[in-house]
């Protein structure tokens, strides 16, 4: 099963970005749709984003589409969130996973019992 870990979270003001980062290990990579999950201080984890095996396919969570970007590079074994004009309420920890797909076009909105998380990072927008 492939390991995740996140980098590039931390306080942002209101309007500004940030790039999220998720490296895998110890799987093949391009075999896992790629997705972002965030939780905000007592909600549920909800769906941000998520791409297909081959990049070519992506989804947005309503919240976010227009301001935020997902991506991958199946060289680097990586997937990417770009997050811009970023409000309070995107404030949440922000969770890499991994879902093996037999697709390589679908994405998805909701992580298998199977599917691999990174240990997120936190997201801080103030006003």
């Amino acid at each position: 099963q492939v390991q995740l870990v996140e980098s590039g979270g931390g306080l942002v003001q209101t309007g500004g970005s940030l790039r999220l980062s998720c490296a895998a290990s110890g799987g093949t990579f391009a075999l896992y749709a790629m997705g972002w999950f965030r939780q905000a201080p007592g909600k549920e984890r909800e769906f941000v984003a998520s791409i297909s095996r081959s990049g070519g396919s992506t989804d947005y969570a309503d919240s976010v589409k227009g301001r935020f970007t997902i991506s991958r590079d199946n060289a680097r074994n990586t997937a990417v969130l770009q997050m811009n004009s970023l409000k309070p309420e995107d404030s949440a920890v922000y969770y890499c996973n991994a879902r093996l797909r037999a697709s390589a076009s679908s994405t998805y909105q909701s992580a298998s019992d199977s599917s691999s998380w990174g240990q997120g990072t936190q997201v801080t927008v103030s006003l």
